[in-house]
């Protein structure tokens, strides 16, 4: 098996924890190379190691109306201009219809691979998930937690009505998952999502969610003890052509991690508890 990375061991030593932080889909360059920008600022700023994140096709969306992105070659071409313009590590999703084995697939890039529980999976499918990993000769690997799926509710307003599928974050996942014996993630804004929640324009349906239960989410996993955060960033959520329900504002990037960074500090849920089961004695 070939030696861990260098960025890998920073992000595994990183304390209180990284960031792996973006837009949710490259929009454009200028506004890609904006975002770095102002992440990267903010990153270094309040002392955290940053991974920036966006992706160059939504192909994974429900609806074919939905925006997808500028495709593959030219998505790489743009996150290449950030990762030289801005000296960053660059994260993005893959999902190609021809990788019948995507783990493998992905495994023999010789990248870090940072994998998503499925919303449909227990904690304990992803040890296997990571080992598949390791044994194509990659010991480059993380999990990430984005919860769990939970039925659905039906959504009523005065023009629609909608069923809206529910994700839950159950914390015992982020002690389950550290038997991957790799770094834990937590996604904390994919976590909140609302698959189909929110009706569009001209017909189909999009994900709404929850972006006001972002701080909620963060610090429990911060207390919890997580290895690194993940979520998506936007300078003006509100006009996000993808995912803008769950995309964390811009401007109070800041304020939020300064108060994850103080939770995580004093925190010892990093720190397995030893329990004495021995009758205690007056």
């Amino acid at each position: 098996m070939a030696a861990t990375s260098p960025l890998y061991n920073q992000l595994k030593d990183a304390e209180p924890f990284f960031l792996l932080a973006g837009p949710n889909v490259i929009e454009s360059e200028d506004h890609i190379l904006r975002m770095a920008k102002h992440i990267k600022h903010i990153a270094t700023k309040v002392g955290l190691p940053l991974v920036f994140k966006s992706s160059f096709d939504k192909a994974n969306r429900t609806s074919s109306k939905s925006f997808r992105g500028p495709g593959m070659a030219e998505g790489l071409k743009i996150l290449e201009k950030v990762k030289v313009a801005y000296d960053l590590p660059i994260v993005t999703d893959v999902h190609e219809a021809y990788q019948t084995d995507l783990l493998v697939a992905a495994a023999q890039t010789g990248k870090i691979i940072n994998i998503k529980k499925g919303q449909f999976c227990a904690p304990s499918v992803m040890e296997n998930s990571a080992e598949k990993i390791r044994l194509a000769g990659n010991p480059n690997v993380m999990v990430c937690e984005r919860g769990t799926m939970f039925g659905y509710s039906k959504f009523s307003s005065p023009v629609q009505i909608l069923n809206v599928d529910d994700l839950i974050v159950d914390p015992r996942n982020f002690e389950w998952m550290r038997e991957a014996n790799c770094p834990v993630i937590a996604d904390i804004t994919h976590a909140l999502q609302q698959p189909a929640g929110k009706k569009l324009e001209g017909g189909g349906v999009a994900s709404g969610g929850l972006r006001e239960l972002i701080p909620c989410i963060a610090r429990t996993a911060v207390a919890v003890g997580v290895d690194g955060i993940f979520m998506e960033v936007h300078d003006d959520p509100l006009s996000a052509p993808v995912d803008g329900p769950t995309q964390w504002p811009l401007r109070h990037l800041e304020e939020l991690l300064e108060e994850l960074i103080a939770i995580a500090r004093v925190t010892k849920g990093k720190q397995r508890f030893q329990i004495d089961l021995t009758p205690y004695r007056d």
